[in-house]
């Protein structure tokens, strides 16, 4: 069914508890708890460091075609490809090109592992034919927005202006970042926040593990992770941290405070008919209490309203983790495997909570960004490095895994995907120093080839 027929099937809302129920409709028995992955990619010409332009044979959109040959169908727009889709499964493509794949959501990390591998093998057979390579990095190492080959998509045409009137970095957010995000299933209001909550603050140990943007415009950035200094600069009114998530009563009411804080974020769009109406900047409040160009709100209005709302963590139908660069698919395994262990084991949880609960807001701000400059090697107000806390954080994953019970439908432990991450923690090293370690020692070649995927 077309998004146009969805939206215009919708039911229309009739008031802010409409908005919060709509979160509540999406509560599932643990019994029916997966785990989702997105992973994006950054496409450049082989051999160089340009990247792919969206026409032509071997552009984006004959990536997204050539998907074809494995079964999937494409997505047009205009007649134009901007996704293909298979079974439950959606390559799509965001602003600057990334190609990005949004998987099925499985109950263990062993499926997840096993699409992303999937994929992978199918894009590599697509990259050899055509002339691309894709890399895991969190910002393109090279060129910038305006160099960028900005894909002809009908949203993003009205995203473009109107977020880069709000942040300085917006630009480079839409056309040269790459992430790799996770999503799970709450049962409960009550276990939803303490879900969104706990992802928030152990944002900053994750985040500095899988830090893999130091080079920005061919050069050393200052930084392992320039990506969390882009969002940090892309429109304050949608991004960042959630204050009210860490106050005492939070859990209480989680679905309308969330409810509230969406309704004043101004609205990016409103879609009609095929088309992207240009809203004024009007809040999604105002739009529920006076219309918008003789249209009313409707419950699909506010699905969309949510998708264009991107803080650290994000609840939509599921608790979408956020904060991780693009990285290796060893890493993107591990992230699945990371949070279905603290966040889907109550005891795991608890333990994880412990050891962050005690910040202020202040102090989480500032570590987030000290783990984006300088990762692992970021101080907790303590004094203790980020490195410790990112090694009890994987204990605390492993625990849960093993409380789960840990054992796929091969019956492997699952607590094997964490691997990488310990290894990193151990180290106290991230991508991102592997990936200096590649430039400083033969430039873009040499990483390229450190961060080349397919």
């Amino acid at each position: 069914m077309s998004l146009d027929k969805r939206q215009g099937e919708s039911p229309p809302v009739a008031g802010v508890g409409d908005l919060a129920d709509w979160f509540r409709a999406r509560e599932r028995p643990a019994a029916q708890w997966r785990v989702g992955i997105e992973y994006e990619t950054l496409a450049q010409v082989r051999g160089t460091t340009g990247p792919v332009p969206y026409a032509g044979p071997r552009g984006i959109e004959a990536v997204l075609r050539g998907f074809s040959r494995f079964g999937y169908a494409p997505v047009e727009e205009g007649g134009r490809a901007i996704a293909a889709e298979k079974g439950g499964l959606t390559i799509s493509i965001e602003p600057g090109g990334q190609v990005e794949l949004s998987g099925r959501p499985f109950r263990d990390v062993h499926e997840v592992a096993a699409e992303i591998d999937r994929h992978l093998e199918m894009g590599r057979a697509i990259a050899g034919d055509l002339g691309v390579e894709f890399l895991a990095a969190g910002y393109r190492p090279w060129g910038t927005p305006a160099t960028a080959q900005w894909v002809p998509k009908a949203r993003y045409a009205v995203m473009r202006p109107f977020l880069a009137a709000r942040g300085r970095l917006a630009e480079d957010m839409m056309s040269m970042t790459a992430s790799a995000q996770a999503s799970f299933d709450f049962g409960s209001e009550r276990d939803a926040a303490e879900k969104l909550r706990l992802a928030l603050a152990a944002q900053p140990a994750l985040a500095a593990l899988l830090a893999n943007s130091p080079v920005v415009a061919g050069r050393e950035a200052g930084w392992r992770s320039f990506r969390a200094e882009v969002w940090r600069h892309t429109d304050p009114a949608r991004c960042g941290l959630l204050p009210f998530a860490f106050e005492p009563d939070f859990e209480e009411a989680a679905f309308r405070r969330y409810t509230e804080w969406a309704l004043d974020v101004p609205m990016v769009f409103l879609r009609r008919e095929g088309r992207y109406l240009d809203t004024g900047g009007a809040t999604f409040r105002t739009f529920l209490a006076q219309g918008l160009s003789g249209h009313r709100p409707t419950l699909q209005d506010w699905e969309d309203h949510l998708s264009a709302l991107f803080p650290e963590v994000r609840l939509k139908g599921v608790v979408e983790v956020r904060g991780a660069d693009s990285v290796s698919p060893a890493l993107v395994k591990a992230v699945a495997a990371f949070w279905k262990g603290i966040l889907y084991n109550r005891e795991s949880r608890d333990w994880a909570w412990d050891r962050v609960r005690r910040l202020a807001l202040e102090e989480r701000l500032a570590l987030g960004e000290a783990a984006g400059r300088e990762g692992l090697a970021a101080r907790l107000p303590d004094g203790r490095l980020l490195a410790d806390l990112a090694v009890e954080l994987l204990e605390a994953a492993s625990l849960g895994l093993c409380r789960q019970g840990a054992c796929g439908q091969r019956g492997e432990d699952e607590r094997v995907w964490l691997a990488p991450l310990t290894e990193l923690a151990a180290a106290r090293r991230c991508p991102a120093d592997a990936a200096l370690e590649a430039f400083r020692a033969g430039g873009p070649p040499a990483l390229s080839a450190a961060l080349r995927v397919a």
